[in-house]
């Protein structure tokens, strides 16, 4: 009688992981064709020459030695790209923290602020790029007119090669409302309960934020700092649109660089080479991040 009882629990477990393999199956489906196959002739690729018109020819590690030793454009772009994810980052948490602040405020009408300051992350990154195209329009532009207002001429935000890369990050703060969102939520995720024992202490705005709200985020804040990380890292578009990498190649990013390989030049086997390089900065880098996470982030009830 037992053994009929496993038998049956048996069958009713293979017949439950059937089915969940069932749902599941669309998704390993498309990891299996459009991740992992896609991943792994890239890594073939990458130690090929290949520009998919002829067949890919074994070159070992040709590819990467060229990237570091005959590449002046490489370290030009990897150089572009570390200055801005290492400002853009930093300054879109600060910015999108800040924001999440004062619009968890308890005053009336509070939601169609958070909508505004939200709408412009489902704008389209193109769009995006042409309006700021035109708001950085040194002769014409919003804000240079905004500037002549107080006397002051504002300079070549995309044109001289000493704002390009900063008038980027400035721009990269149009889009700290998806961050903000998140941040937002961890703030009223917050017990209001530790407020008001620190009130009852006397403790001030300043020291209920450093003390309590911020330690209270602190895991939201290692989201941000992961996601930004690999989004500042991969930029792409905004040089791509605004500035095609320019002027004097001071916009020249990491992802322009691989996507002229690729596209341009159709070294696509250099191009994998660059790509995996890319991948292996980003998980060191992430990976730093998560073992130092230990000592700057707080996990209520550990």
């Amino acid at each position: 009688m037992s053994s009929n009882k496993k038998g049956q629990s048996t069958k009713i477990k293979r017949r439950e992981n059937l089915t969940g393999y069932a749902f599941a199956s669309p998704w390993l489906l498309g990891f299996l064709v459009f991740t992992l196959y896609p991943m792994c002739s890239s890594l073939y690729y990458s130690f090929t020459n290949y520009n998919t018109m002829k067949a890919p020819k074994w070159v070992g590690l040709r590819n990467y030695i060229i990237i570091f030793t005959s590449d002046p454009l490489f370290w030009k772009s990897l150089w572009n790209t570390i200055y801005y994810a290492v400002l853009s980052v930093p300054l879109g948490i600060a910015a999108g923290v800040l924001i999440a602040l004062l619009l968890n405020q308890k005053v009336k009408g509070m939601r169609f602020f958070r909508t505004i300051f939200y709408l412009p992350t489902v704008v389209s990154s193109v769009a995006v790029s042409l309006l700021w195209m035109w708001i950085l329009e040194p002769n014409f532009g919003l804000l240079n007119n905004f500037l002549k207002n107080f006397g002051i001429i504002g300079p070549g935000w995309l044109t001289d090669p000493a704002w390009s890369k900063n008038s980027l990050i400035l721009m990269s703060l149009w889009t700290v409302g998806g961050g903000m969102l998140i941040y937002l939520a961890a703030l009223q995720d917050v017990p209001e309960s530790l407020y008001e024992a620190a009130t009852i202490d006397g403790a001030g705005a300043f020291t209920k934020f450093f003390k309590i709200t911020l330690p209270m985020i602190t895991p939201t804040l290692f989201y941000n700092l992961i996601t930004g990380i690999i989004g500042g890292l991969q930029v792409f578009s905004q040089a791509f649109i605004m500035t095609n990498g320019g002027p004097s190649y001071s916009t020249y990013f990491y992802g322009y660089h691989l996507y002229n390989k690729a596209f341009t030049e159709y070294q696509m086997g250099y191009a994998s080479a660059l790509a995996w390089i890319l991948l292996v900065m980003t998980l060191g880098l992430s990976l730093i991040v998560f073992k130092t996470s230990n000592k700057w982030v707080y996990y209520e009830g550990k």
